[in-house]
């Protein structure tokens, strides 16, 4: 070996454990968790297929604060609802910001709502509340849009005269058709191919976000670009979706009447106009476009996959689908169900309530990443580490819930009968990034679910196995299924 060489790989060496020794003290006193191997770290150790899995067995063995390493990225897991509430809700502000996930970084960057940081996600935020309220959420107009939307989707099930259909489609539109009228002030019909386009993009970027390629790309991003596969055509669905939006907006921006402002477009295109530095700084159309399409995937997905689910289950349990139905005609008759009724439908509240906790739509929530150093149950986790908090964890708490891994309504019910809230019931997270949109979700799933029961029993295809395991994908969706509604009247 010549002297160059060895001079080289002498460097090398030294470098390496510097690196090294830098990195083991920046992690001194941090979480447990498995020993990671050089360069993969615990890859080798998931069910890539059902990663969720691995962090339930991980947390048994290392408790409710632990970490894994995925690559060379060191992550802590936040496991049990005591915990997660610790966290997001006592150490809010040191848990608020969001991890750079390459996949997502490379086209959204820092801009809309659910994965900004800083000042731009706090003014998208305010923004983005106070948007939604002036247009409706949580007043009579929206529910009364969701009421007449629930209308045209019952319209659409009878239409098949109880024969077996996929409920998949005409349920997504019939949601996304409630956030696209605080969006766009209009509705779609369920085979207008655009919102057809819009949803195939959204719902084939989260099934292949729970593809093992996308986790791999997230921990080699550099190499991954490379390389062809479903990440690829995950950038080309987002690029797809942003120039329909784009296209959208551009229009609406040569109609603009700032004095009679129609939608959250049009707002945001007025703040643009109003001549302040923030309207420069945040309310470019950069922010403008993933706000609109962060908006437009949370308030179609979650909810449409959440009815998906209690119509399975409905299917599943005929027996406490007829409960609903009692409760229902006890207390609405044949009137149209209003959110005023949810008070005295304690039995029907409670089924929805486990339909969202048995659902488990959002798993592993959006990843958390710490905003400074801190300390967090005697471990120190460094400023800009990722933490994700596991909401499974917290749903399916033996410690809250008395049969967490069954179906069973009685978790919201008293021994009397009457409604109860249970502290661990977190689907839509907790602290300063839980859901912005919980309130429309949860007026929507009552309205939508007590419709569809009020006008229908749903029934399995004949010797069809109902299977309660959710398919693979970025959240829990339910595997699909056909479905029978047989009219009630």
């Amino acid at each position: 070996m010549d002297p160059v060489t060895i001079v080289l790989f002498a460097v090398v060496i030294l470098f390496l454990t510097y690196v090294y020794n830098n990195r083991k003290q920046n992690y001194k006193n941090f979480p447990p968790g498995p020993k990671p191997l050089p360069i993969i770290g615990n890859l080798h150790m998931f069910d890539m297929s059902k990663p969720i899995n691995t962090f339930l067995e991980l947390s048994k063995k290392y408790g409710p604060v632990y970490s894994v390493q995925l690559g060379m990225k060191k992550m802590v897991i936040l496991s049990g609802y005591d915990t997660i509430k610790d966290a997001l809700v006592n150490h809010a502000e040191e848990f608020s910001d969001r991890p750079d996930a390459p996949i997502i970084t490379k086209l959204i960057k820092d801009y809309g709502i659910i994965f900004a940081n800083g000042e731009n996600w706090k003014v998208m935020r305010r923004f983005t509340i106070s948007t939604l309220r002036d247009y409706g959420m949580g007043k009579k107009s929206i529910e009364n849009k969701i009421i007449e939307e629930a209308s045209c989707l019952s319209q659409t099930i009878k239409s098949y005269g109880g024969k077996p259909f996929d409920n998949l489609s005409i349920i997504n539109t019939a949601v996304a058709n409630i956030i696209v009228s605080i969006l766009l002030n209009r509705r779609f019909e369920y085979d207008d191919p655009t919102i057809l386009k819009l949803m195939y993009l959204i719902n084939g970027n989260i099934k292949l976000m729970g593809k093992p390629i996308v986790m791999l790309y997230n921990t080699f991003p550099g190499v991954m670009d490379w390389v062809p596969g479903v990440h690829q055509t995950v950038f080309e669905n987002i690029r797809t979706l942003h120039d329909f939006i784009r296209a959208t907006f551009k229009k609406q921006k040569e109609e603009l009447d700032v004095t009679d402002q129609r939608n959250l477009i049009d707002a945001f295109l007025a703040k643009q106009l109003e001549g302040k530095p923030e309207s420069t700084l945040y309310y470019h159309n950069e922010n403008l476009t993933v706000l609109m399409a962060d908006l437009f995937a949370a308030g179609m997905e979650t909810t449409s996959t959440t009815l998906r689910w209690g119509l399975l289950l409905m299917m599943k349990y005929p027996e406490i689908q007829k409960k609903v139905q009692n409760e229902i005609e006890s207390v609405v008759g044949s009137a149209q169900p209003q959110v005023e009724h949810r008070k005295q439908m304690p039995y029907t509240d409670a089924v929805v309530h486990e339909i969202q906790r048995f659902g488990d739509i959002a798993p592993g929530s959006a990843p958390h990443a710490t905003s400074q150093d801190v300390t967090f149950r005697g471990y120190i986790i460094p400023k800009g580490t990722t933490v994700m908090p596991f909401l499974t964890s917290a749903l399916k708490d033996a410690a809250y819930f008395e049969k967490p891994d069954e179906f069973y309504p009685e978790h919201f019910l008293t021994s009397e009968g009457h409604f109860k809230k249970n502290e661990a019931f977190i689907p839509f997270s907790l602290g300063k990034r839980s859901c912005a949109g919980e309130n429309l979700a949860n007026m929507e799933l009552f309205l939508f679910f007590t419709t569809l029961l009020q006008n229908f029993t749903f029934q399995g295809t004949p010797g069809a196995q109902l299977d309660l395991k959710p398919a693979m994908g970025a959240t829990n969706a339910p595997q699909h299924y056909d479905m029978c509604a047989i009219p009630c009247r």
